[in-house]
């Protein structure tokens, strides 16, 4: 990395760009290689364009990762890692959008947190900012391991962990280990930690991170902690007012006030600004439609979220109805039989061997609820029992609409991204 101080030193910001179309005089230009496409073709074309530097090779990824590291170092600000199975992205927006309310602000756009995007994030902020959010996502065992030591976070916060990527991490154990690597760096490095009371699976997490550490753990009546306290916080209820859709989120906006108090944000201008943030991308969005309402959470999908999002729809839909509920565990579970309401559900991905038994859980969820209308897409439905249509893709269940319009429902369209339920929106 000390190849690149030099050339870093002194520069206020970084134009970065991996596509040769948009190489602008001054930029740096990272000749990628993918499965179907070299960056490599397109080095002189960039040269000749103007690119002030160059990273090629077989080993371009690694170079970008080191440049990304060294530019961290070069402007030294404050960085939060976000890590999660679920409401990672969310709560990344939700703790910039109350953090941006005192600091300049920089945060992942979109979802670039993987060894490409997390880079990418990295080398664009500039020394004008202050503070940093970089959201971190894991498919395999080591991943966050990779990209912590990229963006090396004062700060880390995991929302959740549940059953996702199962197929990579071979196990629920394996999710767990994997997302508990952001703990491991920062108590290596006098990091500090948020972290949900709440959660039981956290705590494990955490406890077996400070021993790996070499931390002493002390008990008492209310917390067991290491000599590394983290920055505790509890659920609470979801808050009046926000935009946000099912009430998992109150998670997500806890995380975010417990942030944003940390670095000096009241409660009062914290809730003000989750108020003020409306969701994008496919995630916990209410439409109204001429015809429906739509409950819009289409873009990740797994055995955990699923749950999460029809017990948190079918609760809305009995409250809605008037209709009584009653708490079962740690969740509320609707016990009614909510009247128009339709589950548009997608095949959850990634899940290996435990595709079939995550599927059919989920049919044995909605035949409880008795559910008034069900369309499933995606044929890891098919060799479940489900009594409901499964249609091979998204295009299909469009068809399908056309055919047989939806009207006076609430819709909850749930899945992954590789689902595009989303193409349905037109339709309901």
């Amino acid at each position: 990395m000390r190849k690149y101080e030099n050339y870093l030193r002194g520069k206020d910001s970084l134009n970065v760009t991996t596509d040769s179309r948009k190489v602008v005089p001054g930029c740096i230009f990272v000749a990628l290689k993918g499965e179907h496409f070299d960056g490599n073709d397109f080095v002189e074309q960039a040269r000749q364009a103007g690119a002030e530097y160059i990273i090629s090779g077989e080993n371009a990824l690694a170079e970008l990762q080191d440049l990304a590291r060294a530019w961290r170092r070069e402007l030294g600000l404050p960085v939060l890692g976000i890590t999660g199975t679920n409401g990672k992205t969310t709560t990344k927006e939700l703790c910039a959008a109350v953090l941006s309310t005192r600091y300049n602000l920089y945060y992942t756009q979109g979802n670039l947190n993987n060894q490409l995007g997390v880079p990418l994030t990295l080398l664009s902020i500039t020394r004008a900012h202050e503070m940093a959010i970089v959201e971190m996502g894991a498919s395999h065992p080591g991943d966050i391991k990779e990209l912590v030591e990229i963006a090396e976070p004062d700060y880390g916060l995991i929302t959740n962990v549940g059953k996702a990527h199962l197929q990579g991490f071979g196990s629920f154990e394996g999710v767990m280990r994997t997302k508990a690597e952001l703990y491991d760096f920062l108590l290596a490095h006098n990091g500090t930690i948020f972290r949900n009371a709440d959660n039981p699976y956290l705590e494990k997490m955490y406890l077996s991170a400070c021993k790996a550490s070499g931390l002493s753990v002390e008990r008492s009546v209310s917390e067991t902690v290491c000599q590394a306290k983290p920055v505790l916080y509890h659920t609470g209820s979801m808050p009046e007012g926000t935009h946000l859709v099912g009430g998992y989120n109150a998670e997500n906006i806890s995380a975010a006030i417990a942030v944003g108090g940390y670095f000096g944000v009241s409660e009062e201008d914290a809730l003000a600004a989750i108020r003020a943030y409306i969701p994008s991308n496919n995630r916990s969005q209410l439409m109204q439609t001429e015809r429906n309402t739509l409950v819009v959470d289409a873009y990740n999908a797994n055995p955990t979220s699923m749950t999460a999002a029809i017990n948190a729809f079918c609760l809305s839909a009995c409250k809605a109805s008037g209709l009584s509920v009653e708490r079962s565990g740690s969740h509320l579970e609707a016990v009614c039989q909510p009247k128009a309401v339709c589950y548009i559900l997608g095949a959850m991905r990634e899940l290996g061997e435990y595709s079939h038994t995550e599927h059919q859980n989920i049919v044995n969820m909605l035949l409880e609820r008795k559910a008034d209308k069900v369309l499933l897409v995606g044929n890891e439905y098919k060799d479940t029992t489900a009594p409901y249509p499964v249609f091979e893709n998204v295009e299909a269940l469009c068809e399908y609409l056309q055919r047989e319009p939806l009207s006076g429902y609430t819709v909850l369209l749930k899945g992954s991204r590789s689902n595009q339920l989303e193409k349905a929106i037109p339709f309901l």
